[in-house]
């Protein structure tokens, strides 16, 4: 989970934030590349009093200037493109939750089993306990199996809210009269905070999400003592 002093990316949960990381790592390098190389440049044409011929009038840099946009680019486009067919992709998932926002809460359905649904709200500060955590925690966690290919099916009552879990590279609209779907794949046990990510109105800081990541044998004593 982030921490108030954080300055980077939540530890991930899923193969595919990895991934996100890895990337944002990547383009962060070619980015510094590119600033500290035309910090340079700009630095010595103002030493030379601007006039530096090599940088002004010659067609070698004006070459130069051309294709090496073009090489960098390609270096950003190639993981980028595998990365939105990564995201995109739907592989047998073993469970299929859909998900429900609503002004300003979330409900949560399990197609695979009957009559298995319930609300989630926000924590009010007045029955938070010492462990708590303030505008994040809810009533009912979302329980979900590890290591298991899950598949969210995301929708609105109302109006159009944003089903948002940074740490597992998670972010989809609820629409109203649309259906979206997302597929994750938790890693490793524990308890995911994320919050509504699209300004829905007034109370739009007050729904968020809390997904419990738990054992298959977890869950399945979960789903039958429901």
């Amino acid at each position: 989970m982030a921490t108030w002093s954080d300055f980077y990316t939540q530890d991930s949960s899923s193969p595919l934030m990895e991934q996100l990381t890895f990337f944002h790592d990547h383009t962060l390098m070619i980015l510094i590349a590119i600033t500290v190389t035309i910090a340079y440049l700009m630095s010595t044409i103002c030493v030379n009093d601007y006039t530096n011929k090599l940088l002004l009038e010659s067609q070698m840099i004006e070459l130069l200037w051309t294709i090496a946009p073009t090489i960098i680019l390609i270096f950003i486009a190639l993981p980028s493109l595998q990365l939105l067919y990564l995201l995109d992709e739907m592989n047998s998932p073993s469970i299929s939750i859909k998900t429900m926002g609503h002004q300003w809460y979330w409900s949560y359905e399990f197609s695979d089993f009957k009559k298995m649904e319930f609300d989630s709200y926000m924590v009010p500060e007045s029955e938070m306990t010492n462990f708590s955590f303030r505008l994040l925690d809810v009533d009912n966690h979302l329980p979900i199996p590890f290591k298991s290919q899950i598949r969210m099916i995301v929708s609105s009552t109302d109006v159009i809210h944003s089903w948002t879990i940074p740490s597992a590279g998670i972010k989809i609209d609820a629409t109203p009269g649309r259906l979206n779907q997302v597929a994750f794949f938790i890693t490793r046990p524990g308890i995911l905070f994320g919050q509504c990510s699209e300004i829905c109105g007034t109370n739009h800081s007050f729904m968020p999400i809390v997904i419990e990541s738990i054992s298959p044998k977890s869950f399945m004593n979960w789903v039958k003592n429901f």
